[in-house]
């Protein structure tokens, strides 16, 4: 599934969900004060604040049910989505995120936990993104093969293969056979909207590994 979604309240309903102060203020029409209520709701713990002018009902829920509502547009990507498709070994406890033609980083510290936002090119911000539906929220990741080409974006120019295979295989620490039962057509196809050294390296990789079957990267002696 193939989604651009903009920055959006994306619970679906239910008993919980995530609140933007203007749609407290029109619930508490009948109040004198709805921003007082809004305080008298945080204060009994009936409302967490995320950010400013957005709540959320349930203080247990998964922090990455929020990630778009808190700023946008953006998806989740990078480490987190590696993580979460299961690609690197390591628990990820930020919630890393792109965005698209913001300019500059950004960091919210939350009761959620930390959520980091940063641009990839406006060329593929839309590529492969899945909206998915959890627990009466929804919300969008990038999947596995963009989230690899994201990291990719991330990181300093490498200098050629055996510099690309030492980033995928040692420092994300990416299995070779997690690597390649991705859709390499996939990679080729979203590699090409970077226009970057590092993606043309993984295009190089991918090629070289189409056309010689042989190990992946040639792995210092163990």
């Amino acid at each position: 599934l193939i989604f651009a979604g903009k920055c959006s309240i994306i619970a679906l309903g239910g008993e919980n969900m995530i609140k933007t102060i203007e749609m407290l203020r029109n619930e508490f029409t009948n109040f004198k004060n709805p921003d007082a209520k809004v305080k008298r709701m945080v204060d009994d713990g009936k409302l967490v604040p995320v950010v400013r002018g957005l709540y959320e009902t349930d203080a247990s829920v998964p922090g990455h049910y929020l990630a778009a509502s808190i700023y946008g547009p953006s998806y989740l990507s990078f480490e987190f989505a590696l993580g979460y498709h299961s690609l690197i070994p390591e628990s990820v406890y930020n919630f890393t995120c792109a965005t698209l033609e913001k300019k500059k980083r950004k960091r919210y510290v939350t009761p959620f936990g930390v959520f980091t936002y940063r641009d990839v090119p406006s060329k593929a911000y839309p590529a492969e993104i899945i909206l998915v539906f959890e627990n009466n929220y929804s919300f969008q990741i990038a999947t596995a093969e963009k989230a690899l080409c994201d990291m990719l974006y991330k990181v300093s120019p490498l200098k050629n293969l055996r510099g690309i295979g030492e980033y995928i295989f040692e420092d994300l620490r990416i299995d070779e056979k997690d690597f390649l039962r991705l859709d390499m057509n996939k990679l080729l196809e979203i590699s090409q909207l970077y226009n970057t050294q590092n993606h043309r390296l993984l295009d190089s990789m991918i090629r070289k590994i189409r056309g010689k079957n042989e190990q992946i990267y040639p792995h210092k002696s163990r």
